[in-house]
């Protein structure tokens, strides 16, 4: 598996609306995009000072359908769109994480 995680602070001023459109324009992705095997996006649950405000975890089966999501014409159009208006910082990994155990550990 192939796992993109990315965070977003806000920029100062953005609105309720703004986020709850780009909170629906993420939950349209996963059946425009069929690479996507899991996604989970959410809010900062506010517990740790100095965090970041919102989060994405998506997970692919492989390398390739993580790059056919981030090119996907239906994916830029929500980063122009709803993502890039509204981000202040923003943070991404990507890993391969079928082997971040060691095979003696419990996944």
């Amino acid at each position: 598996m192939f796992r993109h995680v990315v965070m977003f602070k806000w920029s100062e001023g953005t609105t309720d609306e703004q986020k709850q459109a780009l909170r629906d324009g993420l939950s349209n992705l996963p059946e425009k995009i069929t690479e996507i095997r899991t996604y989970r996006f959410g809010d900062d649950a506010g517990l740790t000072p100095d965090t970041f405000d919102f989060v994405i975890v998506a997970d692919f089966e492989d390398r390739s359908g993580f790059e056919t999501y981030r090119d996907h014409p239906d994916h830029q159009a929500v980063v122009v769109e709803l993502v890039r208006p509204i981000t202040a910082v923003r943070a991404a990994v990507q890993h391969d994480w079928s082997s971040a155990l060691p095979d003696d550990l419990p996944a």
